[in-house]
């Protein structure tokens, strides 16, 4: 239900799982193991939940306002921290190391300095481009707009 929120969280750095599959008792046992925050458009799964945020709308840029008012000091810029597919840390990545994993890397501009990132769980190639731009200006539109 709020795996679009899930990639956008990601996209700021923000450590976010998005699990599906797994039962409410799975989900509370995990969030509880792994002291993480449970969002949540369930209402009472949120309220048995010690940590939670229950979230009512089904549109993203409201679910977007609902956790930057929770948490306001959340980061409202993209950073490269984290995979958008499977959170996984990013690191540095030098062009060529794996030229089967490069296809539709901008090579002219990353030849010329553009910084590249893996993942160094699924390997995905991450780069500053203008899929990013268009990233951030929905966020700043989302952020700008008032609650609820």
């Amino acid at each position: 239900m709020l795996g679009r929120l899930a990639r956008y969280l990601r996209f700021v750095g923000a450590d976010t799982l998005y699990l599906r599959g797994l039962g409410d008792d799975d989900l509370l046992a995990r969030a509880v193991a792994e002291d993480r925050v449970l969002l949540t458009r369930d209402r009472a799964l949120a309220h048995r939940a010690p940590r939670s945020l229950w979230i009512d709308s089904s549109e993203v840029g409201a679910q977007w306002r609902a956790v930057r008012a929770a948490w306001p000091e959340l980061p409202d810029r993209v950073r490269f921290e984290r995979c958008s597919l499977c959170n996984g840390s990013l690191a540095p990545y030098r062009l060529g190391t794996s030229p089967e994993r490069e296809e539709g890397v901008p090579r002219d501009r990353a030849a010329n300095g553009m910084a590249l990132w893996s993942c160094t769980g699924c390997g995905h190639l991450y780069w500053e481009g203008s899929h990013t731009r268009r990233i951030q200006e929905q966020l700043e539109r989302w952020t700008a707009e008032p609650v609820g």
